[in-house]
């Protein structure tokens, strides 16, 4: 989703703390803000190549079940004839470590564009299941409605590939590429990539992200100028978590 939207995970070595100190758990509930030089979902520009801001609410609990929140501001659905300003997702799962270094995490993810008013309606559901193997995962998520407003599209499909590889000092690297597939509709279908550069300074993450598709120019262009919205571009993003 968006995710994406990513999220950067800080290991530490248990070995290196003194054998009588114990690690306070960490909170199970976290925040996020940010702004972004455009917000691109699995490739697409949903902001008309425009900026966007952004935050969510997630709740991890030991256990490994963990529920939350997010939303961003968007054009494309005023663009297409609609009347909603946000996208607000939320979504639910459980993840769980395997075996050392392999995790799996399934999940369900509602997209929401209040008051949206297309036919057929943006709003989607997607159930998802990733495996994890050291620095790559692979996911795949699947549409249970249509997908974001294409008639006849449920039981489309995304999968995708990304790795996150801890440069040291705070930074990271992650390409990323995935496919989707519109269900009865393959002009709409295409593959995304990119590769995202990442600094966490404390919990102030500066990223830069190249994005591109090979998404049929006619079906992803914009109601509003022409212009196609999965043209490849640098995204700059500013995230704060607490």
């Amino acid at each position: 989703m968006k995710l994406s939207s990513s999220l950067l995970v800080l290991a530490l070595s248990a070995a290196a703390l003194p054998a009588m100190a114990d690690e306070p758990a960490p909170d199970p509930l976290s925040f996020n803000i940010g702004a972004v030089s455009e917000y691109r979902y699995r490739g697409i520009s949903q902001t008309r190549l425009k900026p966007a801001l952004q935050g969510g609410i997630d709740y991890a609990d030991p256990s490994g079940f963990y529920v939350g929140t997010w939303g961003s501001t968007i054009k494309w659905i005023k663009d297409a004839g609609g009347d909603a300003d946000v996208e607000v997702d939320f979504y639910g799962g459980y993840k769980t470590e395997l075996s050392k270094g392999l995790t799996v995490d399934v999940g369900v993810l509602q997209y929401l564009y209040p008051s949206n008013k297309l036919n057929p309606s943006a709003n989607t559901l997607e159930l998802y299941g990733a495996v994890s193997f050291g620095p790559v995962t692979a996911k795949y998520s699947h549409s249970t409605t249509n997908l974001f407003g294409f008639t006849d599209s449920k039981g489309s499909g995304y999968f995708d590939v990304s790795a996150n590889f801890d440069l040291g000092d705070g930074m990271t690297l992650t390409p990323h590429v995935g496919h989707q597939t519109v269900k009865h509709n393959s002009a709409a279908s295409y593959t995304d990539y990119s590769l995202t550069l990442a600094k966490d300074f404390s919990g102030l993450v500066v990223s830069g992200a190249v994005i591109g598709t090979d998404a049929n120019k006619t079906a992803y262009a914009s109601p509003v100028n022409g212009k196609f919205m999965g043209k490849t571009m640098l995204v700059i993003g500013l995230k704060k978590t607490f």
